[in-house]
């Protein structure tokens, strides 16, 4: 824990390598309970991500030393997920509140872990723990519209689904809070390495060897791991055109919490809410749903704006010595844009109402 909360100081002065061979071979046996277990994973996820980019990019390390692989694939293998930082442990597991009396607000709210990149860092993980707290409501219409589809109650169908409109809506607005809060050049310059997985890493060509226990490739955190985004998709009926994006969402989903990925599961193989809908004959129940559609394409494209912010623009610019821009590809191992436009334009494919 004391490496994780000073990961900040220690990467910037080369010393992450050196505190990690200092660290005894931990037993895993004496956390108790689920909460303990992803604090744990949360902790040796940063300190994971700070040794093999402590150099930069070009200087990945190879092989995790066994005093860090062997607890992190331990717990890992306890709770069912994969020994490399996610989106569930950056995002939904890296949070307090400051005053526990306080609102769940960005100004009364901190990360747990941090990396370089002081004010951007905090904002990065916080500004993404709020568009996915904005989901929560939506979560909940999703309940409401599946159980009031099975009755075929279309007024509860309805209602659900403007509860996950308005849920949309909410996220988007809380995804423009990035701009307030983190740094473009900081994200791409100094935050961005450490979300890079190993694999489609040509830096790392055969993946990470987690001494005394396996040889892996692990792709980076990124917001494709977003469980609530793809519960809207399976709600909403999205299939993806491109056989490619199909199945790097469908890989993407062991990198969630396991009653995260099965929800997913569930809602997939449940009878068809567009075709109820379309079915129905009920033009306002059309129209809401492909209002929901809508909002989702939206927020997609806001996403699109983000990375043409935060990914294409600093990528003229050298950063850390680099004497070449970046390739712009995803943390998650994706070209970027070309995923996120194939996504976005797949979710149109499902409007019943085409404008």
């Amino acid at each position: 824990m004391s490496i994780a909360m000073d990961l900040p100081h220690l990467i910037q002065t080369h010393q992450v390598w050196d505190r990690v061979h200092k660290m005894p071979l931990l037993s895993i046996t004496h956390l108790e309970g689920h909460r303990e277990q992803r604090m744990a994973h949360l902790a040796l996820g940063f300190i994971t991500m700070g040794y093999v980019w402590q150099e930069g990019e070009h200087q990945p390390v190879k092989t995790l030393p066994r005093q860090l692989a062997e607890p992190y694939c331990r717990v890992s293998e306890a709770l069912d997920m994969p020994p490399i930082l996610l989106y569930a442990d950056c995002v939904l597991a890296n949070w307090k509140l400051r005053d526990p009396a306080g609102p769940f607000e960005i100004e009364n709210l901190d990360t747990i872990f941090k990396f370089p990149g002081k004010e951007s860092c905090r904002g990065f993980f916080l500004v993404s723990l709020l568009v996915e707290q904005a989901a929560c409501t939506g979560m909940e219409g999703i309940v409401m519209a599946m159980n009031s589809m099975l009755t075929q109650d279309n007024r509860g169908v309805h209602d659900g689904l403007e509860m996950m409109n308005k849920s949309l809506e909410e996220m988007k607005k809380m995804f423009g809070l990035m701009r307030k809060h983190v740094e473009p050049n900081v994200f791409y310059g100094t935050l961005r390495i450490f979300f890079t997985g190993w694999k489609d890493n040509p830096t790392l060509p055969d993946g990470l060897c987690y001494e005394g226990v396996f040889t892996r490739q692990l792709r980076g955190g990124s917001a494709a791991q977003s469980s609530s985004i793809q519960c809207f998709d399976a709600l909403l009926g999205v299939r993806q055109v491109e056989a490619s994006a199909d199945s790097y969402l469908k890989d993407i989903r062991s990198y969630m919490p396991p009653a995260h990925r099965q929800l997913i599961e569930v809602l997939q193989h449940r009878t068809p809410l567009r075709s109820y809908v379309q079915s129905s004959g009920e033009q306002d129940l059309i129209d809401t749903y492909d209002k929901c559609v809508k909002a989702l394409v939206d927020l997609r494209c806001y996403h699109l704006q983000a990375v043409t912010s935060y990914v294409s623009a600093p990528s003229k610019t050298a950063y850390r010595g680099d004497p070449t821009p970046r390739e712009e590809k995803g943390t998650g191992g994706t070209d970027a844009f070309h995923f996120l436009k194939s996504v976005r334009d797949s979710t149109k494919n499902v409007l019943i109402s085409p404008e």
